[in-house]
C-alpha cells in the first residue's frame, strides 16, 4: 500500500499511544493532537485547514459523537470527511456514526492497510489543494 499523501489530519483520541501509531502509520502526514471533542474543537479553531479528521467515541470531557456534531453543524468545517476509529463496534454504533455525518467508521483493533485504503480513498474525493 503506497504511503498517504503529506496532509494534515486532526486526530482526535485520548490514547496518547494511538496517536504515536498513527504518526507511524499516516507518514509523512502533517497530525493536529486533540486528547477529546473539546480539545479537537479547538485545534480546528486554530487549523481550519485540515484535509481529514480520525475520531474515537469514547473520550472524556466530549465525546466524540458530541464533537461530529459540532463539526458537521459548522458550514466552515462540515466538508471535513471524518473517520470513526472505535472499540464500540455492534452495527447499531457504525450506523449511528455513519447517520451522523461520518464518512467511515473502522473497528479497533484494525490493520494500518485497513486504514490507508479508507484515507487514500477520502482523498481522492477532495479536491486539490
Amino acid at each position: 500500500m503506497n504511503a498517504v499523501k503529506n496532509r494534515k489530519v486532526l486526530v482526535v483520541e485520548d490514547s496518547r499511544l494511538i496517536h504515536k501509531m498513527y504518526e507511524v502509520m499516516l507518514r509523512p502526514t502533517t497530525l493536529v493532537s486533540a486528547y477529546d471533542g473539546r480539545d479537537g474543537l479547538d485545534k480546528l479553531s486554530q487549523s481550519p485547514d485540515v484535509d481529514l479528521i480520525i475520531l474515537d467515541i469514547n473520550m472524556p470531557k466530549m465525546t466524540g459523537l458530541e464533537f461530529l456534531a459540532q463539526v458537521k453543524s459548522t458550514p466552515a468545517l462540515a466538508q471535513i470527511p471524518v473517520i470513526i476509529v472505535s472499540t464500540e463496534g455492534k452495527e447499531e454504533d457504525v450506523a449511528r456514526g455513519l447517520q451522523n455525518g461520518a464518512a467511515a467508521y473502522l473497528r479497533k483493533p484494525f490493520q494500518r492497510e485497513d486504514l490507508l485504503k479508507l484515507v487514500n480513498r477520502l482523498e481522492s474525493k477532495q479536491p486539490a489543494a
